[in-house]
This record gives C-alpha cells, structure tokens and sequence, in this order.
C-alpha cells in the first residue's frame, strides 16, 4: 500500500520541485540582472576624464533631488548632468530595449538569429544617418536632420515587412531574407554616398554606422523611455500568446490565438522600438542577439520571464560595453558599437556552427 502511494506521489513531488526550482532561478537571476544594472549604473557615472571623486558625483546626483543639502560646483553640476549621466540613462534605457525587441524577433520569427537588426532596421536608419551627413537633406535642420532621416528610413523594413506579412503563406524565412535583402540594398546606397562624400562627412557618417553614445543629451531619454514603456506593456499583453505561438502556428490557431495579428504587432513593435533607440545611438549591434540568448540559459523560454530578463540583461551588456569603451584606452572614447560587435561576434560564430534552431522553441 504504503510502496504503491510511494510510486504515485513521486512524479509530481519531482515535477512541483522542479517548478519551484525553476521559479528560483528566475526570480534570481531577474533581481540579480536589476542588481547588477543598478551597480554598473552608478560605477559608470564615476567613470570620466573629468577629475571628480566618487562621493563628488553622488553628492552632484542627490543635490538635483535633495537642492541645498549638498554643496557642489558648477563645474561638477555640468560634468555629471550634461555629459555622464545622458550617456549612462540612455545605455541602460538602451540595452533594456534592445534586449527586449532581439528577444521578441526571435520567438515570434521562431529563429535564434532573428532580430530587428536582422530585418533591416539598422541598414535603413543608416542610410538616413549617411542622407544627412553626407547629403545635407532631411525634414529637419541641424543634429535633428540625422536623427529624423535615421528614424524614418529606419521604419521603411518595418513598412516592407507589413506589406509582405499581408500575402497569404509567408514563412518567418522570407520575412528574415526580405530583410536580408533591404539590408543589402541600403548598404549599397550608402557605399555610393560615402564614395562622393567629403572626408569629414565621410568620418561622422562611419563613425555613426558603429553606433555611439557621445551624442547623448538629456532631452533624447524622454522619447527613448516611452517607446520602451509602450514596447514592455505590448510585449508583456502578448507573452502568452507569444508562448503558444511558439508551439507552431496550426497549434496556436487551435487554441484561438490571432497569429498573424499577433506576428505582426510585435514584429513592428520591436522594429519601432529599435528604430526609436538606434536614431539616437547609432547601429550599436548585438545585444538584440546576446541578451536573449545569455537569459534563456538561465531561465528557460518562457516569454513572461524571458522578455523582462533579457531586457535587464541587455542593459547589463550596454552599461558594461560602455565602461570598456571609456576606459580601454582613457581618455580617449571608443565606440560602443565596436566593443558590443566584439562580444557578439564570437556569439554569432558559435551559433552559426552549433545551428541550434530549436533554442528558442
């Protein structure tokens, strides 16, 4: 009696410990990713050429909250505020989209590959960028021509992928070849621009395609930050159906899920969201692909859970990616893009080798 109640209740003792193992390891590495972000957050503010101590900084951040209880100089008011802490927000705001918007491409597109990057965003908004620089045209005047030009050609993937999206059987594959394909067409309409471009228009449109944050002002986190509010709240209303999606779409459509609607809500989310965050930074590549793929190891692809962490994690990468950008050779800045390219360019090797096609199922 006692060996049968054994051998009944062993199964689902194991899978509830499973669950809450699992569970563990979520909540752990989501409060360690927001934790670690906070540190390299506040590590990064003390980081400059600027000769100002630790507690000089922090007293510079509190006195703009607390006015008065702090003394601190004009000088240190200007370092912190116009040129530390633009380019600190804007990295983590940054990483936490980017994270987000590589995480979303790839379950949806079913494609361990697959990020907004992938469908041409990146292409697209650097050639606006290279308009601007280069050309001299844009809807707007000033610093404001290359961030509108690089917005708006970044939106026309996303347009092409609305398109073909609406054609009966199209496959996750093509929509990634069609983005593939504009990729190549704008790259070449930029290697013509650059072929007739002056050296210094030449410099900052190159210098724009690595993706950098030395452009980065206080006014831009307002309209970072509300795309990435407005893409966490569609993509966690569609978690669970991205979950079910996942599954295959016939599955999906058996269980009553829109998965065209869905499809095409998140995949152009993720393409706003991304084209909102580059035409401000620049092309800074790759942590649409690493942070989804470090987070799903630690806690599996359970979009609920997936989305937030890879989003944190992101952010981790970004913040990081800049403190080697600031430090490797001080005080000379390197470009962020080319530090995130060189973690991620191993990542994408081994990827490729491994054709791991099954992770994000």
């Amino acid at each position: 009696m006692s060996a049968d109640h054994h051998d009944g209740c062993c199964p689902g003792h194991a899978e509830r410990e499973n669950i809450r193992v699992m569970m563990a390891r979520r909540v752990l590495f989501l409060v360690g990713s927001a934790a670690l972000m906070v540190l390299l957050f506040l590590y990064s503010l003390t980081i400059g050429a600027a000769d100002l101590s630790i507690s000089e900084v922090y007293r510079t951040v509190l006195n703009r909250y607390f006015p008065g209880v702090f003394e601190v100089s004009d000088r240190s008011e200007t370092i912190v505020w116009s040129l530390r802490m633009p380019r600190v927000a804007i990295a983590a705001i940054a990483g936490v989209t980017l994270g987000m918007a590589g995480c979303v491409t790839q379950a949806i597109l079913r494609n361990p590959l697959a990020t907004p990057y992938t469908l041409g965003v990146s292409a697209g908004a650097g050639f606006g960028a290279a308009v601007g620089f280069i050309v001299g045209a844009g809807i707007f005047s000033g610093m404001a021509m290359v961030i509108g030009n690089s917005f708006i050609f970044a939106l026309i993937p996303a347009f092409v992928i609305l398109l073909a999206s609406r054609r009966m059987g199209v496959t996750p594959e093509t929509l990634i070849l069609c983005g593939v394909a504009m990729a190549y067409i704008f790259g070449a309409s930029n290697t013509l621009l650059q072929f007739f471009a002056d050296d210094e228009a030449l410099r900052s449109a190159v210098f724009w395609l690595v993706g950098d944050l030395t452009r980065a002002s206080l006014w831009q986190v307002p309209y970072i930050s509300v795309a990435l509010v407005l893409f966490l709240g569609v993509s966690m209303y569609y978690a669970k159906d991205i979950n079910i999606i996942k599954m295959g779409d016939d599955d999906a459509k058996g269980m009553g899920v829109d998965v065209e609607r869905v499809k095409l809500i998140m995949v152009l989310s993720a393409c706003l969201a991304t084209a909102t965050v580059i035409c401000f930074t620049g092309a800074i590549g790759f942590i649409c692909l690493l942070a989804p793929h470090i987070s799903r190891l630690f806690i599996g692809g359970d979009e609920r859970y997936l989305i937030p962490a890879s989003g944190l994690f992101g952010a981790c990468l970004l913040l990081a990616a800049d403190i080697v950008a600031k430090t490797a050779v001080a005080p000379v800045l390197l470009p962020v893009g080319a530090i995130t390219a060189l973690l991620g360019g191993p990542m994408l090797i081994y990827l490729l080798l491994r054709r791991r096609r099954d992770c994000c199922r």
